[in-house]
């Protein structure tokens, strides 16, 4: 396919389908930490889902997935069960790292889902060596690295793209630019907020796109993953912008709300589905069933978690690095 979107109805179907998941299983999220179900941090991916699904379109099952503290919504795209990952957040045995790690902590080897990372640009070395690996070993993966715009002031983030460049690493770098890292607005960090120039200081391809657009987004990850499988590393910044809050501890003083509203009118979700029944390749009815199939899937991922088990105090060594001393 190149990088060409075949828009036929099961493709439109699938995109609004895999983002309305996302939508939904985290306003749940949302709900069950004001109930204290969900404890500790929790990043909320509403508002930039487009990216995901986008993205996860251009990949093959055998690529690598890094992201980053808000991946809830990566890993579901990814392949990664709605039930593993509630049950993570809810801190069960059953969830997909053991309930060791919490929402920022999600991680699944089968689906070459690796992290969730909580340290702000701490996924770009994993994904440099992921990469490494493949390419000493003559493997034809693709890694793809998700982090914020807030990760570029970071000093791996140019050690990362550096050694990507000298090393011609098989790495697709997307940044998920939306505007504020934490409560710190871009054009109070950075001297440049074209993020996708300072790739271009590495030699690295790059260009930037709608973020709130999951046919574009598509697109370009496409052309992007094309261009790492020929042999070099590329950059995409998706421009986009998240509804709630940082965390669910963020008041939210950094950022007025009529500037929320918006970028809420470019809703990713509405505008696809939209355009897609405009388009006449989705119908009322098959919104209407998506819905019905989503709150399936998020309510029994609920039960599942509910249902889990918590990990015995006698257990807590276990997958340590050493034990402690008795």
């Amino acid at each position: 396919m190149g990088d060409k979107v075949q828009l036929d109805r099961a493709h439109c179907l699938e995109l609004l389908r895999q983002m309305l998941r996302i939508r939904r299983f985290e306003e749940k999220c949302a709900e069950l930490y004001t109930l204290e179900k969900i404890r500790g941090f929790l990043h909320l991916y509403i508002g930039e889902e487009a990216i995901a699904v986008g993205v996860m379109e251009a990949l093959a099952p055998d690529d690598a997935v890094v992201a980053t503290y808000r991946e809830h919504g990566h890993a579901l795209v990814r392949g990664v069960s709605a039930n593993a990952i509630m049950a993570e957040m809810y801190g069960k045995q059953q969830g997909c790292s053991g309930g060791r790690g919490g929402s920022m902590h999600l991680f699944d080897a089968t689906t070459h889902f690796y992290g969730g990372n909580a340290i702000v640009g701490g996924g770009l070395p994993i994904a440099i060596g992921l990469a490494l690996a493949d390419k000493m070993s003559v493997r034809a993966n693709v890694t793809a690295c998700f982090f914020g715009e807030g990760a570029v002031a970071e000093g791996e983030f140019h050690e990362c793209l550096n050694l990507a460049a000298l090393w011609q690493l098989p790495v697709l770098f997307i940044c998920e630019n939306n505007l504020y890292a934490m409560g710190t607005a871009l054009d109070r960090s950075e001297a440049e907020t074209d993020v996708h120039l300072k790739a271009q200081g590495y030699r690295i391809d790059s260009e930037a796109v709608d973020g709130m657009n999951v046919v574009e987004v598509e697109a370009a990850a496409r052309r992007g993953v094309a261009a790492v499988r020929a042999g070099k590393p590329y950059f995409l910044e998706c421009r986009t912008y998240r509804f709630r809050a940082h965390s669910m501890f963020d008041p939210q003083l950094y950022r007025d709300k009529a500037e929320v509203a918006l970028w809420q009118e470019r809703d990713p979700i509405s505008r696809f589905r939209d355009w897609a029944i405009a388009a006449g390749e989705v119908h009322a009815g098959d919104v209407a069933a998506i819905e019905a199939e989503v709150a399936r899937e998020v309510g029994a991922a609920v039960a599942f978690a509910e249902a889990g088990t918590w990990e015995p105090v006698a257990d807590l060594l276990k997958h340590a690095g050493a034990e402690a001393r008795r």
